[in-house]
């Protein structure tokens, strides 16, 4: 069955994701997460994409990004992961072996209210999460780090809702709400992420689910992950 273009992507902010097949390290070294972050930074200009905020992880990355065109998003991510899928493939002698991520990206559009705050906090809060480190800003491969915007980094854009003071303090806070679930029930659902209505009226503009990315016009089937978020899930 024919792929769709992807239609107004260009108007709305997302959540993208992705993780290598079968969980694989992919990110070993310090040059290898310095390498990815330059292509991210080289994708986002070359594609005309805002990147908002990031988080690299041994197997898996979040970005959230804001193209600038309806068609921006898939070719962005498509370079990023495909660039970053040959390199890595040659640097490690593997040419020929299959896949290094699980499948196409997960692709979630956001609304821009406390549903973007949330998927932020998430976003940056990762490595905290999985226990990699004790403040959100000393990992050293996300937006929170005391390094993003140095050279070799990418450019993060202005946000389109107002970040509140105290961001970095706010990420290291245990918040006992369902934020977390919220954004984990958007993955497995394969649901864009805002109130029911607002959604009902994104899928409608882009003419796909999220999980599936732009383009695809096939049922998805949203991929398990674990009980909490460790270097193996989201």
């Amino acid at each position: 069955m024919p792929r769709r273009p992807g239609r107004a992507s260009g108007q709305f902010v997302f959540h993208v994701l992705n993780r290598a097949v079968q969980n694989t390290v992919i990110f070993r070294s310090l040059a290898e997460y310095e390498q990815f972050l330059g292509l991210l930074a080289e994708a986002a200009e070359r594609f005309q994409v805002r990147v908002l905020a990031y988080c690299v992880m041994p197997n898996h990355w979040h970005l959230v990004v804001w193209p600038q065109s309806d068609d921006g998003l898939s070719r962005f991510v498509h370079w990023l992961a495909g660039t970053h899928a040959q390199r890595w493939r040659w640097a490690h002698g593997s040419q020929g072996r299959g896949a290094v991520y699980q499948g196409r990206f997960k692709a979630i559009a956001v609304q821009l209210d406390r549903h973007f705050l949330i998927v932020c906090r998430y976003v940056e809060r990762n490595p905290l999460r999985a226990r990699l480190v004790g403040r959100a800003e000393d990992w050293e491969w996300s937006s929170a780090s005391l390094l993003s915007g140095c050279t070799g980094r990418p450019a993060l854009s202005e946000w389109p809702v107002r970040k509140p003071a105290g961001w970095v303090g706010h990420l290291n806070e245990d918040l006992f709400d369902d934020s977390l679930s919220q954004v984990r029930e958007a993955i497995r659902k394969g649901v864009h992420f805002g109130d029911a209505a607002w959604q009902k009226d994104t899928y409608e503009q882009l003419g796909w689910r999220s999980g599936r990315g732009p383009g695809c016009h096939h049922d998805w089937t949203p991929t398990p992950f674990g009980p909490d978020d460790s270097v193996i899930g989201f």
